[in-house]
């Protein structure tokens, strides 16, 4: 097993060195004249043996990032916008005053509701003063039943109307509340598309600003359906969220190309696969504690794959025919055979890894695969091309 990041330095300069070889044309002494071994003796040809490597792959995805939390702020009220207490870019807290918003009706309708209540008031004392009044009378046989039960339920009335002229303060109380307009939450001003003086209404299409909250970020990438078949067939756990839960934590790329100093955790697979793209939805919490990434912004997320005993081999070994991909394999008498290799779609710098078609221990051709058919006889020259400096 070998530390296959160790190699990749030196590996280029043993290709390098085999290239200069094979192109100068080697031992004019030991090639044919066709390359295919003749009067002259096998062609020289440079050969590594295939080795196994711990390795990490990674796959790369671009994200668009939101804050955890985004809200738009709508007046629920129309009016002119008296005051703006906030600028493009702060940083606001929950329940903090945003705007206010001028119009005298509600401050007018409070009023009257409170006035309201007063009269509904005096109304109930008066009926009840009456129900008290007629009640000894009809005990003394002085006035029918009837008047007290009509005098009962005109007090009953009066109690609902004062029921009713409570609640319409309370409701005149709350519409004059939305003429301050507070932060729902913590977070970061958006744009301020309307100044002060400006005419809003409940049914306004464009908000006031947004807020959002950036305390944790999401960035939001999308898998092919081949890519998630793959993380729900290989990923541990018994459902989608124990795949998620199980999953190492993943690396976000900034636009810039550094690494963000946060890892951040797979919580979610969105929906179904999108029937025009073939591709599924993927969503990553990402902590934020100094704000350095805001909602909107764009990135790469980077999921990482281990492999234990990573079969690998240089990808110019290789040539594809009707979509197959081959190599030359060396037998033990020297002679090559075009052998089928399934290789992952994700590579590890200039090398595939094989999945299928090679071993550990195998000998292959390194170069020159287009000179060579089935059953040709070469004189292999080994070449490092794992060799660690």
């Amino acid at each position: 097993m070998y530390n296959f990041n160790q190699l990749i330095k030196s590996s280029l300069l043993s290709i390098m060195a085999v290239t200069l070889l094979t192109s100068c044309g080697g031992d004019s002494k030991n090639m044919g004249a066709s390359g295919m071994g003749g009067p002259q003796g096998p062609q020289v040809y440079p050969v590594f043996t295939v080795q196994s490597f711990s390795t990490d792959l990674y796959r790369d995805y671009p994200v668009t990032i939101d804050g955890q939390e985004v809200v738009n702020i709508q007046p629920k009220i129309d009016g002119y916008i008296k005051q703006v207490y906030i600028d493009e870019g702060a940083v606001v807290h929950k329940g903090q005053t945003l705007f206010t918003i001028f119009n005298p009706q509600y401050q007018q309708e409070l009023e009257n509701a409170q006035a309201a209540v007063i009269s509904a008031k005096a109304d109930l004392n008066s009926a009840d003063m009456a129900v008290r009044k007629v009640r000894p009378l009809v005990q003394k046989d002085i006035v029918s039943k009837f008047e007290l039960e009509s005098a009962e339920y005109t007090l009953q009335m009066r109690k609902a109307a004062l029921n009713q002229a409570y609640s319409n303060v309370a409701t005149a109380k709350t519409n004059l509340n939305y003429t301050r307009i507070i932060s729902p939450i913590n977070g970061i001003v958006g744009s301020l598309p309307l100044k002060t003086g400006s005419y809003v209404s409940s049914t306004s299409a464009t908000p006031l600003t947004t807020i959002s909250d950036t305390g944790n970020v999401f960035a939001y990438f999308s898998m092919s359906e081949k890519q998630l078949l793959e993380f729900l067939r290989d990923t541990p756990g018994a459902t989608v969220q124990d795949k998620l839960k199980s999953s190492p934590s993943v690396t976000l790329l900034l636009p810039d190309g550094s690494e963000y100093d946060q890892k951040g955790t797979l919580e979610a697979v969105l929906g179904q696969i999108n029937s025009q793209t073939g591709s599924s939805s993927f969503r990553a919490n990402f902590p934020n504690p100094k704000g350095l990434i805001r909602s909107g912004a764009s990135g790469t997320i980077r999921l990482t794959e281990h492999l234990d005993q990573a079969v690998m081999i240089p990808q110019k070994s290789t040539y594809e025919l009707q979509e197959k991909r081959f190599v030359y394999a060396v037998s033990p008498d020297n002679t090559v055979k075009s052998v089928e290799v399934e290789v992952m779609d994700i590579t590890k710098d200039q090398y595939f890894v094989v999945t299928k078609g090679l071993k550990a221990g195998d000998k292959v051709v390194f170069d020159g695969a287009g000179t060579l058919k089935n059953g040709t006889k070469i004189k292999p020259e080994n070449t490092s091309v794992y060799t660690a400096k």
